[in-house]
């Protein structure tokens, strides 16, 4: 994919800069083997935790269960740990099952790479929030569009683009083709393009 390439000659310090960041709305389903359907299957997270406390050592996971069949299974959180080591307070909401405590881990991309849980891409729930709009002087006609992907969930780039701008995939493709739109930095975290203001 050649639009891909590191091809700007713009000034990024001197033309406006918006930058967006992707955010889970709902908590991430996983794919995994149930033994009770005895297929794949997508599990949800339950909002509730499991806290064994068994003398100076401390276990918390996150439970999950399959739509289906409801067969559960845990995500660790703490595995063997001194209970001094856990903070109080988190500890607390643990024994309490604070949803919104189990639906911070339910939307952390490395709590579930630390587990080795897969999740299922296709399901994700997310919007975009303009965090930065930096206004320029500059008589440039581009403006530099970043977007921050810090759950590194797996969408293709003019995907990512095409939404921040309202416009097809299609047409993000052709303005690439055209040099209206013009790739600074593309990772799986981060994407920094430069983009006709006639398209902000």
């Amino acid at each position: 994919m050649s639009y891909l390439k590191h091809n700007c000659c713009c000034k990024a310090t001197a033309i406006k800069r918006i930058e967006y960041e992707i955010v889970p709305t709902k908590c991430f389903k996983v794919i995994r083997n149930c033994s009770g359907c005895g297929t794949k299957a997508q599990y949800i997270n339950t909002k509730r935790f499991r806290v064994n406390a068994n003398g100076n050592k401390l276990d918390v996971w996150l439970i999950y269960q399959c739509e289906k069949c409801k067969h559960t299974f845990n995500l660790a959180i703490y595995e063997r740990q001194k209970p001094a080591s856990v903070p109080k307070e988190e500890y607390n909401r643990f024994l309490c099952n604070d949803e919104e405590l189990a639906e911070e881990y339910g939307k952390s991309f490395q709590f579930f790479k630390r587990n080795k849980a897969e999740i299922d891409s296709g399901t994700v729930e997310y919007q975009f929030i303009k965090k930065q709009e930096t206004e320029s002087n500059d008589t440039s006609k581009q403006v530099k569009l970043i977007i921050h992907n810090p759950y590194g969930l797996k969408l293709r780039p003019e995907k990512q683009i095409a939404e921040v701008l309202g416009i097809s995939r299609s047409n993000v493709q052709r303005l690439m083709e055209q040099e209206i739109i013009r790739t600074e930095e593309i990772s799986l975290l981060f994407i920094s393009i430069y983009v006709d203001k006639a398209y902000i």
